[in-house]
């Protein structure tokens, strides 16, 4: 069996680096025979995690839904931008509403067992280095198997060809590899 490979972009702004990344890589995927699905954090919006509002109205439809596409798929590429030094709040948020429990499936259920890439995007030299340490840390809390392959894109804001495609060829060829070790670990764990 061939793993599936989910792209989730951790920005929802509309020309995000972190989108033209995660479509990249999904592109490059699909051109070496590796079904890739990216989604677009934009069209699950859920609002701030909050015990409250899990108690009162269960996990919201985005998350919902979110967590069917999460399942149908057993490699997953995180592609996150830097804020601060760390991963963005929607990122963030997302994970914890899809690791909570729902129905009879318990807590980061929907995450434990996948196996993951990383990647990350930013205008600066560091690429979001710095975001990949902190979203590593939860992933390998919640049960995913990352992989120690990961790759930062400095200089977003010039990497990206008019098409989207990645202007440097060793740039294409790193993303690829990553998303092919992901979907290798996967479909050898399935």
């Amino acid at each position: 069996m061939t793993a599936r490979l989910l792209v989730i972009p951790g920005s929802t702004r509309t020309d995000a680096f972190s989108k033209k990344l995660a479509r990249a890589a999904a592109a490059l995927a699909a051109m070496n025979g590796i079904e890739a699905t990216v989604v677009d954090l934009r069209d699950h919006a859920m609002p701030l995690y909050d015990g409250d509002l899990e108690t009162a109205g269960g996990l919201p439809e985005a998350a919902v839904r979110l967590r069917e596409i999460v399942k149908q798929h057993e490699a997953v590429l995180f592609v996150t931008p830097e804020y601060n030094a760390s991963l963005p709040a929607v990122l963030k948020n997302t994970i914890d509403w899809l690791s909570r429990p729902y129905g009879k499936e318990p807590g980061v259920s929907v995450w434990k067992g996948k196996v993951a890439g990383l990647l990350s995007s930013s205008p600066g030299a560091l690429g979001g280095m710095r975001a990949l340490v902190h979203l590593r840390q939860v992933l390998m809390n919640l049960g995913l198997l990352v992989v120690t392959e990961q790759f930062a894109l400095g200089g977003a804001a010039s990497a990206f060809t008019p098409d989207g495609g990645l202007v440097d060829a060793k740039s294409q060829a790193t993303v690829l590899a990553i998303a092919q070790r992901v979907v290798h670990v996967a479909s050898r764990l399935a």
